[in-house]
């Protein structure tokens, strides 16, 4: 069965026919480090890891690479405005270059306990401002840009004369201006829909280099075009990215590859759907909102417990990439359950007597083949987790009550056997990338929250010398417990 991808450029699953036999181009919008990774940027970070790892399990070659925004990004994801690293820099009294470090290095860090592998390339804005104004020149000469007071603008009315702006989404120009408001100051623009390839910058503007149009910054489109072209080519396999990106940053990234390089950038452009939480839209501003650290500690007001990010992977998993994700305690919960039963039985499965006789079950044997051949077939239809762990806890009571006696030791052929620990293997820990120290994480949860109740205790008892024992004899072993605002209290391994 051949692999088929939702390409969302053409509302359909597609056979995928990389540019390269054998090899795969893969550029996936990375996060703008102006503060800590939300779960929803996580989310899409671990779909396109599990696509990443698939397509290595399949034989490919993969480069794949994602950009760090550390440039360019203004508030509202618009033309005016204030910088969203030169604001957080001066509250902060910091360089910007400070900010990005501090949460360049965060975003690392979630990704390496989420157990995500590193892109092949993990480039920078900052790091590519000469490939972005080259391309900003390009668009001007070919007529598709221009320059007003040092601010280079993309002219999408003229482009879209000759090719559908709104193609991504399948929006008309009419619709799209009707959802636009008013010029208002930046009357300078030809068109409401026209978006900056390079912004002039303020004298107080805290990043900005020299450009031919003066000192200024990249407008944050242009970063992801110049920066796939360059590692990537001018027309390459897959572009990924949450869908809150596609109606605007990404329309405006195929709008400026094809003014500049007469090609769409990308065959197949993907998308992650959003997050809720108990039903509701995921949002800071409805205080719904919760970080990695706040899952891992537990440390949220609508959090009953910390949860390891092994089960957190692996409860994104049981819902597919592009349907809506929601988080409750019940869902984490029952993930915590799962996964221990889907791992107790892997690890089972590695104790089971190989089959030396002849005498397998051969209903049995050809209906855990039936499930196994599926695994393949369910990643193969768009890369469907949920199936495949669906078929997997199918195997687990197999497995066990062949552990358990309740089903004789030789029901299976040595050979489906074999097959049998192979999948387990490959989906389990190689594709999707799950590691078999969740069970100690929980473990580790329930002594923590054990030992914060007894701190807590002890407080409330006025018995400071036990408090700061507890603290102090966790910190020795490498466990730093933090007092909170309101007497909570959270912890992390250091």
């Amino acid at each position: 069965m051949s692999l088929k991808i939702y390409n969302t450029l053409t509302r359909e699953k597609e056979e995928f026919k990389p540019i390269t036999p054998g090899h795969v181009g893969m550029y996936v919008c990375g996060p703008t480090v102006y503060s800590d990774v939300h779960l929803g940027n996580c989310r899409t970070f671990i779909s396109f890891d599990i696509i990443y790892r698939y397509f290595k399990y399949l034989g490919y070659k993969v480069r794949y690479v994602r950009n760090i925004t550390d440039a360019g990004h203004l508030e509202g994801d618009r033309d005016e405005g204030d910088d969203k690293f030169s604001k957080i820099a001066r509250l902060q009294q910091l360089e910007p270059m400070e900010i990005v470090q501090k949460y360049t290095l965060g975003f690392r860090d979630v990704m390496r306990q989420f157990n995500c592998l590193p892109p092949s390339i993990e480039p920078t804005a900052t790091g590519h401002i000469s490939e972005q104004i080259r391309m900003a020149q390009q668009i001007i000469d070919n007529g598709y840009g221009y320059v007003v007071n040092g601010t280079v603008y993309f002219d999408v009315e003229k482009y879209n004369k000759e090719k559908p702006y709104g193609i991504l989404t399948n929006r008309k120009m009419e619709e799209l201006l009707e959802g636009t408001r008013d010029l208002g100051g930046q009357d300078e623009k030809k068109g409401r829909l026209d978006f900056a390839l390079w912004i002039k910058a303020k004298p107080e503007h805290l990043m900005q280099w020299p450009s031919p149009w003066g000192m200024g910054f990249p407008g944050w489109h242009i970063e992801c075009s110049a920066m796939s072209e360059k590692y990537l080519g001018k027309q390459f396999d897959i572009h990924g990215g949450g869908m809150d990106l596609a109606a605007t940053h990404h329309t405006n990234e195929i709008a400026q590859s094809q003014a500049c390089y007469h090609t769409s950038p990308a065959n197949i452009w993907m998308h992650t759907n959003m997050l809720t939480v108990n039903g509701t839209r995921m949002s800071k501003s409805l205080g719904n909102g919760f970080l990695p650290g706040e899952l891992f500690t537990g440390n949220h007001p609508l959090l009953e417990k910390a949860y390891a990010p092994n089960v957190v992977r692996f409860f994104m998993l049981q819902t597919h990439y592009r349907s809506t994700l929601d988080f409750s305690n019940e869902a984490l919960q029952a993930s915590e359950k799962g996964l221990k039963r889907l791992w107790d039985a892997y690890e089972n499965l590695a104790k089971l007597p190989a089959n030396d006789t002849a005498a397998a079950d051969a209903e049995l044997d050809a209906n855990v083949n039936k499930l196994l051949n599926e695994f393949d077939e369910f990643m193969n239809d768009d890369f469907n987790t949920a199936k495949v762990l669906g078929n997997m806890f199918e195997l687990v009571p197999v497995i066990n009550s062949i552990k358990d006696g309740l089903i004789r030791a030789d029901a299976l052929s040595s050979q489906t056997l074999e097959r049998l620990r192979q999948k387990f293997k490959a989906y389990l820990e190689d594709i999707f990338g799950l590691q078999s120290g969740s069970a100690g994480n929980e473990k580790l949860g329930e002594v923590m929250d054990m030992l914060i109740g007894m701190r807590k205790e002890a407080r409330a008892k006025k018995d400071f010398a036990t408090s700061d024992r507890i603290r102090d004899q966790l910190a020795a072993i490498g466990i730093q417990l933090k007092d909170e605002k309101g007497g909570a209290m959270s912890w992390n391994l250091e």
